[in-house]
């Protein structure tokens, strides 16, 4: 069995976290040192990475795992389309989402619309 590889914790260097555990520590010791943790940033591509902000976008432009993040991109890229605004060409549209209904909350809601018989002993 190999030993397992350690990490050290960016908010205290003195912490030497076994790998399966640092995503844990980082959460655990960035509530524990909050000024700390207002001069870091999360890298965009590996949630693990933590950096000063000074120098999150240069760690970004070298990010080992920045390759196989665009590449998802590129390869699934989310398709959103917006209802069309016939009346409205303006090329910013503003989206407002449509309250969804299920067919069981309908009949639910008729239900409890709908005088019901009230049963009471001895009738």
């Amino acid at each position: 069995m190999e030993p397992e590889a350690f990490e050290i914790c960016p908010y205290d260097p003195h912490h030497r976290v076994p790998l399966s555990r640092f995503q844990y520590h980082l959460a655990s010791c960035r509530r524990k040192n909050p000024k700390k943790a207002k001069k870091m940033a999360i890298c965009k591509y590996n949630a693990r990475h933590v950096v000063p902000i000074k120098k999150l976008e240069e760690h970004e432009a070298v990010c080992v795992n920045r390759s196989s993040v665009e590449e998802e991109d590129t390869e699934n890229p989310l398709k959103v389309s917006l209802p069309s605004s016939e009346q409205n060409d303006d090329p910013q549209q503003t989206f407002v989402p449509q309250k969804l209904v299920c067919e069981n909350d309908t009949k639910e809601s008729a239900r409890e619309i709908s005088p019901q018989k009230i049963l009471r002993p001895g009738q």
